[in-house]
Order: C-alpha cells, then sequence, then structure tokens
C-alpha cells in the first residue's frame, strides 16, 4: 500500500486550532485558507528560541506555494516576531518571562494565484531551544581555525622576536668592539704624550 506524502502531512498536522509543539525537531503544519493554525511551547525565562520555518506547495516545490503570515507571541501576548506573505524565514529571542509562547501561522489573504477557496498551506516549523539553537560544529570549526591562526600568530611574533634579538645582539658586540677599541687607540695616545711607552 502506497501512502501519500499529502496524507502523512494530514496525520502529523492536528485538526484544532492549538496543538503543543512535540518532542521531535520539526513539525509540519496546514494551514487552512481561512483561520490560522497555532502550535505552544512552555519556556522558562532567558531561553533562547531560534525558530525555522518553511513553506511548501502541494507539489513540495519550495518557495512556490501560498504565502503565509506568522506572529511569535510572549507568555503574556507581547508581540516577539511578526512577518507577512512569506514563504520561509527564522525568528530568534530570548524569553523574558517563563510560560506558553505560541507561534500561529495564517494564509496571506491577498494571493490571486491562490484564489481556491479550499487550498491550504503547508509549512514545515522547527522550534529550538536553549542549547538546542547552538550549531557545535560549526562552533568546534570556528574554534579550530581560531586557534590555528593564534598558534601561527604566535609563531610568527615569535621568529620576529628572536630576529630582533639577534639584530641586537650584534649591535651590541659591534658597539661594545668599537669601543673597546677606541679607548685602547685613546690610551695608546695619552701613553705617547707622556712618553710613557
Amino acid at each position: 500500500m502506497v501512502i501519500s506524502p499529502l496524507l502523512v502531512i494530514a496525520l502529523v498536522c492536528l485538526a484544532g486550532g492549538g496543538s503543543h509543539l512535540p518532542a521531535v525537531e520539526a513539525i509540519w503544519l496546514t494551514i487552512p485558507r481561512a483561520g490560522d493554525r497555532c502550535v505552544y511551547e512552555e519556556i522558562q525565562a532567558n531561553v533562547v528560541v531560534v525558530g525555522d520555518f518553511l513553506c511548501i506547495d502541494q507539489n513540495n516545490e519550495v518557495g512556490l506555494g501560498p504565502t503565509v503570515n506568522i506572529r511569535v507571541t510572549s507568555a503574556y501576548g507581547k508581540e516577539v516576531y511578526k512577518r507577512t506573505n512569506v514563504t520561509q524565514g527564522r525568528f530568534a529571542f530570548t524569553t523574558s518571562e517563563s510560560g506558553t509562547y505560541l507561534a500561529c501561522l495564517s494564509m496571506h489573504k491577498d494571493q490571486t494565484h491562490y484564489a481556491v477557496d479550499n487550498s491550504t498551506a503547508i509549512v514545515s516549523l522547527d522550534w529550538k531551544m536553549g542549547i538546542g539553537t547552538k550549531d557545535w560544529d560549526a562552533i568546534a570549526k570556528k574554534e579550530k581555525i581560531e586557534a590555528s591562526f593564534k598558534e601561527a600568530s604566535m609563531r610568527e611574533i615569535n621568529e620576529k622576536t628572536n630576529k630582533r634579538v639577534v639584530q641586537l645582539s650584534f649591535m651590541s658586540l659591534g658597539l661594545s668592539v668599537v669601543v673597546s677599541l677606541f679607548q685602547v687607540w685613546h690610551l695608546k695616545g695619552f701613553f705617547l704624550k707622556k712618553k710613557l711607552i
């Protein structure tokens, strides 16, 4: 038995207005032509939240489907993110208070190429919080590159310092020789004047 991808999406999406975000990283939502679809999450204060959303059409073509409006609000109804008439995007914020954070999506009303009354938007929503928001591979690579640059920079500084120390040593030695020769010549002249030699 072959299962249609749209049937799977329809089973994943809930029929009602609000739904709690599941433990999986990304969920698929079917946004109706009229009304909106909301998801919520209980989040503590001072937590970094990053969300990515992507709208596709009925043929799974990215960016070609109907556009959506998205609005994310805090536990006390403060708007932390809002975009209209978009097919994809990213929101990021740090929570200021603990409570239920709500992300609501609706189809953008002015869409002449999607004028059919029963048309819907299919949106992937990936909502990450806290430690899950960091791209640890990228951070590790960046730190490794920065450490390599620091090591190379320190090596270069050490080599330059060593060259300068050698140059100063030769200059000091040369100056000592010149001063010694000058003193010997000066003393010889002194002894010759006094007829001590």
